[in-house]
């Protein structure tokens, strides 16, 4: 199984910008990460291996009991945005408990990766704007019918309607996938992630953005983590000159 390593975010919003070529594209802004590594499932324990990551900070008094036990193992304050992150037992062993994954760390201008997400919901449509349905012709014998779906199916044969008929409902509110999305920049000192395109959900909506499955997955590589300073060495004391008669 190909590793797909990602990391959880939120839409901050879009954007426009000049690409390469110098044609005006949309450009879509998320913060992603830093993500903190609350858990690491193993086959032996859990069944798979798989990683369990939080993003973004929560109040103490909105989370439960049990998870919060979660952040106490992970020596983390407790998050608001929690996902798990299928990878394999050689992958998944790289990370330990607590430790926390930057978006210049998994992603690199130019990757094809896939944003999940939730989309905007629109209400009980019509199967016009829903099926994108072309309603009926508004001519001469027509009446109150020009925007219905039509016959749904015969009383006689097959005495029900079939299953997945198109038909007037909830539309929108479900969690998509959009594939095959460029990554413009990667600005680490921001925590941003610019996509070229937009992402499925409405702005501060939270997202998972992951390496898409058409394309070659890139290994993991953490950063180092960075070395403390050596204390300064005191410098040692000068012996006092001899006085001179």
């Amino acid at each position: 199984m190909a590793i797909r390593m990602g990391l959880l975010g939120k839409k901050i919003g879009m954007t426009q910008a000049f690409n390469d070529k110098g044609i005006w594209t949309a450009i879509c802004a998320i913060e992603t990460g830093p993500c903190v590594v609350l858990e690491v499932l193993t086959p032996e324990r859990d069944g798979y291996s798989a990683i369990r990551l939080g993003f973004d900070e929560a109040k103490p008094r909105n989370v439960s009991k049990p998870r919060l036990g979660q952040f106490v193992r992970a020596n983390t304050s407790p998050k608001r945005y929690v996902r798990e992150i299928r990878l394999t037992p050689e992958e998944a062993g790289k990370f330990e408990l607590g430790q926390t994954v930057n978006v210049d760390e998994v992603f690199q201008a130019g990757d094809i990766i896939a944003v999940t997400g939730v989309s905007n919901g629109k209400g009980f449509q019509g199967v016009i704007k829903r099926h994108h349905y072309h309603g009926t012709r508004a001519t001469h014998g027509t009446h109150e019918a020009f925007r219905h779906g039509g016959s749904i199916g015969c009383r006689l044969t097959p005495g029900r309607v079939w299953k997945g008929k198109p038909m007037p409902g909830q539309m929108g509110n479900k969690r998509v996938t959009v594939q095959n999305v460029k990554v413009v920049e990667v600005l680490a000192d921001r925590n941003l992630l610019l996509l070229g395109g937009g992402i499925p959900g409405s702005p501060m909506s939270y997202v998972m953005v992951h390496q898409g499955a058409k394309h070659a997955p890139r290994p993991f590589v953490a950063r180092p983590a960075p070395q403390p300073e050596p204390a300064p060495q005191p410098e040692p004391e000068s012996e006092p000159a001899p006085e001179t008669a």
